[in-house]
C-alpha cells in the first residue's frame, strides 16, 4: 500500500431545514463539486456513502439509490454506518481503496432529519448511543456530554463562559459559510443565557438536527494529475473505537478514541502538531469541541479553555477551528458530516472558501466523532 491518495473535487448541499429527498440532496453535493463530475462518475470504481438512516426511509441499499441519481450504475457501492461519524469512515475506506490500487473512489454521506417529529428524531439519534443501560436509562446524548462537561468542570476548571465562547466563535463563522444552517452571530450573554438543556448546557451549546448531503472525490496520483495540477493529498489517515457506554470508560474527562486515531493519523503523515494550520472537529456539543482540542494533542488537559478565551481558535488566531461554523452552526446532518468536513478542508486548501478563506494555509485536520465518542476518525491533508 504505498500509493498517494489525492481529493480532486469536493462539494456539499446546503445544511439545514430542507424539505428535500436524500436523493435530491445528493444531487445537490455532486452539482457543487467543481470538476465534470459525470466524467470522473464513469471512471469510479469504489463508492462509499455514510448514512445512519434516521426515520427509516431508505435503510437498504440507499448507496446504490444514490450513485444512481448520480447517473452511474454497475460499480461497487456500499452504505456505511458508524453513527455520526459514518462519512468520516466513509472517506477512510475511498482512501484505503485507492491504496488498493482503485483509480478513483467516491466517500460521502447523506441524512434526511427534519422529517421527523421531534420524539422519533430523538429515537433514533439515541440508537447510536448504548441501547441496554445509557438509552433504557433515559439518558439523551446532551446528558451524555453534559456529564463529560461537569467531570471536566470538576477536574480542570472548566466554566460555562468557556464552552459558551465556542458557541459565539462558530456562529461567527458560519455567517461566511452559504451553506451552513444558522447565518445569525450571537452574544456571549445570549449563549450564558439561553435555555438550559442538560446542566450545564444550554441551548447554544448544542448542534441542530439538519438535513443535507457531502461527496468527496479521491483518486489516485496518475489520475489526480490529470484533472488538477494542484492535488490535495490525504497524508494521514487514523480510526479508533473506545467503550460505547460512557460508565465503561475509565475517564470520561477524555475522548480515547479521538487520542488513538490522531496518533495513527500524525505518524503516517509524518509531521508535528505545529505543522497543522487548522481543524474542522466534531463540535455536537461545546464540549466536544473543547474536548478535542486537548485530544488531538494540541493544548494539554485543562487547558483548551483559557485558549479557547485566548481566542486562539479564531479565524485570526493560532489554530483557527471549526471555520465552517463547525456542527454547532454549519449544521449536523449525521451521515454527511464527516465528509462535510473534509468538503471544508479541501476548499480552504485550494484557496476558494470566499469570505472566510484563511491566509496561507497549507496543512488541515478533520475530526470526526460518533456518538459519544465510540467511534472517531482523523484525517490530515495537505498541499504542495
Amino acid at each position: 500500500m504505498s500509493k498517494r491518495v489525492a481529493v480532486i473535487a469536493a462539494g456539499q448541499s446546503k445544511f439545514g431545514t430542507l424539505g428535500k429527498s436524500m436523493k435530491e440532496l445528493f444531487i445537490d453535493a455532486l452539482k457543487d463539486c467543481e470538476l465534470n463530475t459525470k466524467e470522473l462518475l464513469t471512471k469510479t470504481e469504489e463508492v462509499y456513502i455514510g448514512n445512519l438512516g434516521v426515520g427509516g426511509s431508505q435503510l437498504g441499499n440507499p448507496a446504490a439509490l444514490l450513485i444512481e441519481h448520480g447517473l452511474r450504475t454497475g460499480i461497487s457501492a456500499q452504505r456505511v454506518e458508524n453513527a455520526c461519524a459514518s462519512s468520516g469512515f466513509a472517506f477512510r475506506d475511498a482512501y484505503r481503496a485507492i491504496r488498493s490500487g482503485a483509480k478513483v473512489s467516491i466517500a460521502g454521506g447523506v441524512e434526511v432529519m427534519n422529517d421527523l417529529s421531534p420524539l422519533h428524531q430523538k429515537y433514533w439519534l439515541g440508537v447510536s448511543g448504548d441501547t441496554e443501560w445509557e438509552r433504557l436509562a433515559g439518558a439523551t446524548f446532551a446528558g451524555i456530554y453534559a456529564l463529560m462537561a461537569k467531570r471536566h468542570m470538576y477536574e480542570y476548571g472548566t466554566t460555562k463562559e468557556m464552552l459558551a465562547s465556542i458557541a459565539v466563535k462558530n456562529h461567527r463563522n458560519a455567517i461566511n459559510n452559504p451553506k451552513a444552517q444558522f447565518h445569525k452571530e450571537i452574544s456571549l450573554e445570549m449563549a450564558l443565557n439561553s435555555p438550559l438543556v442538560a446542566d450545564p448546557l444550554g441551548l447554544f451549546d448544542c448542534c441542530p438536527t439538519s438535513d443535507g448531503a457531502s461527496v468527496v472525490f479521491l483518486a489516485s496520483e496518475e489520475v489526480a494529475r490529470k484533472y488538477t495540477d494542484e492535488p490535495i493529498w490525504v497524508t494521514g489517515s487514523g480510526a479508533a473505537t473506545d467503550f460505547l457506554a460512557l460508565h465503561d470508560r475509565p475517564l470520561i474527562s477524555e475522548i480515547k478514541a479521538t487520542q488513538l486515531a490522531m496518533k495513527q493519523a500524525i505518524n503516517q503523515a509524518e509531521i508535528k502538531h505545529s505543522e497543522i494550520d487548522f481543524a474542522e472537529v466534531h463540535d455536537c456539543f461545546t464540549i466536544a469541541e473543547l474536548l478535542a482540542m486537548e485530544d488531538l494533542g494540541f493544548y494539554d488537559k485543562g487547558e483548551a479553555g483559557d485558549a479557547i478565551l485566548r481566542n486562539d481558535t479564531g479565524i485570526d488566531g493560532t489554530l483557527p477551528i471549526n471555520v465552517s461554523g463547525g456542527l454547532k452552526a454549519k449544521g449536523h446532518p449525521l451521515g454527511a458530516t464527516g465528509t462535510g468536513q473534509i468538503v471544508e478542508i479541501f476548499n480552504q486548501l485550494t484557496e476558494n472558501a470566499g469570505k472566510r478563506q484563511l491566509k496561507n494555509v497549507q496543512t488541515g485536520l478533520a475530526h470526526n466523532v460518533g456518538g459519544s465518542g465510540a467511534t472517531c476518525t482523523v484525517h490530515i491533508l495537505r498541499r504542495e
